[in-house]
């Protein structure tokens, strides 16, 4: 019997690994001391803790220790790389280059630079969700002092071509960027092999605490410097001023440390159910279509769209399970995802799209429980559509002139 509900939005956040849990608590407790407190064996014993953890953190991703700053998260990160590098480089430039697929952190902050004056380039992407590299080569200028690319999309999967895009950007003398909340501890991600300069990373997408995370910050060739967003005591070289969260950084270690020794076999289990819950959807329920690229994205992911359903409607048929809809409550409309809508998909096919998210803890019981599920919600919502009967019917709907009432 398959317990529920169904846990399968792993790119929403993801549970605590029980291991992480433990090696956090006594940091709560009986370490409780402030890690810039070095007068006495509190703050050393802390200070020994959070050193320890970076060193980790930097020898999973191939940087140096002192290029890892702690942060709340990856919103703060993104945040602080493109506030803090269009302040300190601002006699060498005004311009950055993003994506229009690219996370709200990086989306929202750029438009509030825009308002300031900041100019920001939105690169396009294809079907599969891929910039194109000739593009980016297109937008840089004179006075680009920023590319920020995501290395995972948070809907459909898809992984961005980091290294290339790197190496065109250290070619021109201009900083390279990457929001690798999704990708750390998903896939191999090396700083110096892939060209980056600043990467973001957040505790709760690796199994690891909320309210964590960090940026590494390229210390030579280039050595990168950001004007600080948060002030007072100078903390994390000067970048981030505040009392570091010593738990957290200890099982955001722990959690990446767990995520590399365990990321060749974990991949290979949840690629093997992934592409099993994937194959039947699309087999089974016709009119179906997986969004972004088939190859090129994260192995638990997996983005669906199914025609003449809504997919807020298809949640509510499947209460059990927990996974995303593709269309997004903001005030008092409903809009399709802009990551749908950037690959072309029609407002129809962004509004019925589910995206799958499995992990660590996913077991093939329960993705045999969601197939069964999904294909009896589908079925249900197709029975009370006149349009998809329409369709059956050999009508095309491009064609059909609906009467206003």
């Amino acid at each position: 019997m398959v317990k529920t509900p169904i846990y399968m939005d792993y790119h929403a956040t993801t549970p605590i690994d029980q291991r992480v849990t433990d090696v956090m608590l006594p940091y709560f407790s009986n370490c409780f001391g402030n890690a810039a407190s070095r007068n006495h064996t509190f703050g050393w014993e802390a200070e020994e803790a959070v050193e320890n953890s970076r060193k980790s953190i930097a020898q999973a991703m191939g940087a140096r220790t002192s290029e890892i700053i702690f942060t709340s998260g990856a919103t703060e990160s993104n945040n602080l790389v493109l506030l803090g590098a269009c302040s300190m480089y601002a006699q060498k430039g005004n311009h950055i280059i993003t994506a229009k697929t690219e996370h709200k952190a990086i989306l929202d902050t750029c438009e509030f630079l825009e308002s300031s004056g900041v100019e920001v380039t939105y690169l396009p992407v294809g079907e599969d969700g891929l910039i194109d590299l000739n593009q980016l080569a297109d937008a840089m200028r004179e006075n680009t002092i920023l590319v920020s690319i995501m290395a995972a999309n948070n809907e459909i999967g898809v992984l961005q071509p980091i290294s290339e895009i790197g190496a065109m950007c250290h070619e021109k003398g201009i900083l390279f960027h990457t929001d690798a909340a999704q990708a750390l501890g998903k896939m191999p991600m090396h700083v110096e092999e892939m060209n980056i300069d600043l990467l973001s990373f957040s505790g709760h997408k690796i199994y690891g605490p909320k309210g964590i995370g960090g940026l590494y910050v390229r210390k030579r060739k280039p050595r990168v410097k950001l004007s600080p967003i948060l002030h007072g005591g100078g903390h994390e070289r000067g970048m981030r001023s505040g009392t570091l969260n010593v738990p957290g950084i200890v099982g955001l270690a722990k959690a990446l440390e767990i995520c590399m020794d365990e990321m060749e076999e974990e991949n290979k289990r949840i690629g093997s159910l992934r592409d099993r819950l994937e194959k039947t959807l699309l087999t089974e329920i016709d009119f179906s279509y997986l969004n972004g690229h088939k190859e090129r994205r994260l192995i638990g992911n997996s983005n669906i769209s199914f025609n003449y359903v809504e997919g807020e409607g298809l949640m509510m048929a499947i209460p059990d399970i927990a996974v995303s809809s593709g269309s997004a409550c903001t005030s008092a409309s409903l809009e399709p995802s802009y990551v749908l809508k950037a690959i072309g998909r029609s407002d129809e096919l962004a509004h019925s799209s589910i995206r799958f998210g499995l992990g660590r803890f996913t077991t093939e019981e329960e993705v045999d429980y969601v197939i069964e599920k999904m294909i009896a919600g589908v079925k249900k919502l197709r029975d009370l559509s006149p349009l998809y009967e329409m369709v059956l019917e050999g009508v095309d709907l491009a064609t059909v002139e609906w009467a206003e009432h």
